[in-house]
């Protein structure tokens, strides 16, 4: 009979949890095994990372890189696939999932059974740690080591990241900012809104001795020679192609991106969104390469938007290849930059200086970005309550809150938008009220001086010109360049159509 005092002396058995990866048995400590979960709908590809990560995913808050294991031994093996699992591991404070074909079974394990690997003090570490026999030595399973997996490359660092996150958010909750998105190949990312001088179409790129896979060429950006980049190279998200042999589409743009008196352009594949966001909602996102690490500055989750990776631009620009991009051009081009660099001191000193996006509704108008909250892609998911008028679509749930959406085509009598791929909701806010506006897209972002806003000429605000908004925008601003680049765009305040709603329905006074 075995006593309390020989039971006490008796090695523990320890709890394991086991998994399938192609014909190979795997086990974890049951200790850091948070939870098994189905392959997500969605997993964001990170640029710059080791072949063996998957990518990542929001789970409840937290960002969880997927590591698939098959990789780690063979790079060669195959991707994952929707019928996998994935084993979230917490060690030490950090969250990893792992990635496996089945999950097996809850194991316990007495210390015979079990055998320990040892490295020598100068070698690297394996993630395997030892194996455990069962069935009498027919079945054996590899034990993997929590804590070599979550030190693959440099995930420790997350750690420290989420330190800093929440110091961060403790210290400046409740501070609205807002991220300007766009995509690269198929993946999401967003420069800080005070970091965008101007997002342009790509006009025609002049060659520069400096021409490379990453710089594209030059432009003539107001007077100022500016390198033009290309973001899928930079993120090795693409081959490099040089300038002269690509074809630019009509979607993609150059977010011309400005730190102290260094300017970069970089050109995206399309612009999406205005996002607006708080400190606290940057999560910290693995850090699964050295390459470039500090260029990444979290992730952003939204519902209606996905997950967009926030960039941080100052590292951006802080990197070898920009800072020698940027002292080059400079160096070719001396004459255009002081020209440049006085032009900007006279018009600092004439005017200032504000910030516009333009959007499309039959032509194309001018919204200062101030009084835009955010903007967010056409949704089918709007319910219309009956009784409303023709030009309201109804409500949109936006996090929580109900948007009065208005169809900007509809109110102002224009035919109704062909194709709406490209359509887009501008959310304004008026104290605790906030309002959609449907646009048929959003182009651009640009920087105008006050002195280019002008009264509208009469033959534009002709009352009786019905389906065009231009009969109500008092003023204009004129945007330099040459040949179609100049262009005169109308004005569209915000509260003038407020008021105009009002009048057409009173409830959305009240």
């Amino acid at each position: 009979m075995q006593t309390p005092e020989t039971a006490a002396a008796a090695p523990a058995t320890e709890l394991f949890g086991s998994f399938v990866l192609g014909g190979d048995e795997f086990a974890l400590p049951a200790v850091c095994i948070r939870e098994v979960v189905n392959f997500p709908e969605k997993i964001t590809a990170l640029p710059l990372s080791p072949l063996f990560l998957e990518g990542v995913f929001t789970l409840r808050g937290s960002v969880i890189p997927v590591v698939n294991l098959g990789r780690v031994f063979n790079p060669a093996a195959p991707a994952s696939e929707p019928s996998h699992k994935i084993a979230i591991l917490d060690y030490d404070g950090v969250l990893i999932g792992i990635l496996f074909h089945a999950t097996g079974e809850i194991l316990r394990v007495r210390p015979e059974q079990r055998s320990t690997l040892s490295y020598a003090s100068c070698d690297v570490h394996g993630v395997v740690a030892g194996t455990i026999l069962l069935d009498d030595g027919a079945r054996l399973l590899q034990v993997l080591d929590p804590a070599a997996l979550v030190r693959i490359e440099n995930v420790p660092q997350v750690l420290a990241l989420q330190g800093a996150h929440r110091q961060s958010a403790r210290r400046s909750q409740g501070e609205r900012r807002q991220c300007v998105s766009f995509r690269v190949n198929g993946s999401a990312f967003a420069f800080e809104m005070s970091a965008i001088q101007e997002i342009i179409r790509v006009p025609e790129l002049q060659a520069s001795i400096l021409n490379s896979a990453l710089c594209l060429g030059r432009i003539n950006f107001r007077g100022s020679q500016v390198a033009v980049v290309d973001f899928a190279t930079l993120l090795n998200a693409g081959p490099g192609v040089a300038a002269a042999g690509r074809v630019f589409d009509g979607d993609q743009r150059i977010v011309i991106a400005r730190i102290d008196n260094a300017t970069i352009g970089f050109l995206v594949d399309s612009v999406d969104n205005i996002i607006n966001f708080y400190n606290e909602e940057i999560m910290p996102i693995p850090l699964l390469s050295k390459a470039r690490a500090g260029m990444f500055g979290g992730c952003l989750s939204k519902p209606e938007l996905g997950d967009v990776i926030f960039l941080d631009h100052k590292q951006i620009f802080s990197s070898n290849e920009i800072t020698e991009m940027r002292t080059g051009h400079a160096n070719l081009y001396p004459k255009d930059e002081a020209k440049s660099v006085h032009a900007l001191d006279r018009a600092a000193l004439r005017s200032q200086r504000q910030v516009y996006i333009t959007f499309g509704l039959g032509n194309t108008y001018a919204m200062e970005i101030k009084q835009v909250r955010e903007i967010i892609d056409f949704s089918d998911a709007i319910t219309r309550p009956p009784g409303m008028p023709a030009f309201m679509r109804g409500m949109l749930n936006l996090r929580q809150q109900m948007i009065s959406v208005i169809d900007l085509r509809s109110l102002y009598q224009m035919p109704p938008l062909d194709d709406a791929a490209h359509a887009k909701i501008l959310i304004i806010e008026r104290g605790e009220d906030r309002y959609g506006l449907i646009v048929d897209a959003v182009e651009n972002i640009m920087t105008v001086n006050d002195n280019r806003r002008f009264t509208a000429p009469k033959m534009m605000r002709n009352p009786s010109a019905h389906g065009d908004p231009r009969s109500e925008m008092e003023e204009v601003i004129d945007i330099d360049g040459e040949g179609d680049q100049h262009k005169t765009l109308s004005v569209f305040e915000c509260e003038r159509l407020l008021q105009r709603l009002a009048r057409e329905m009173p409830a959305l006074a009240a």
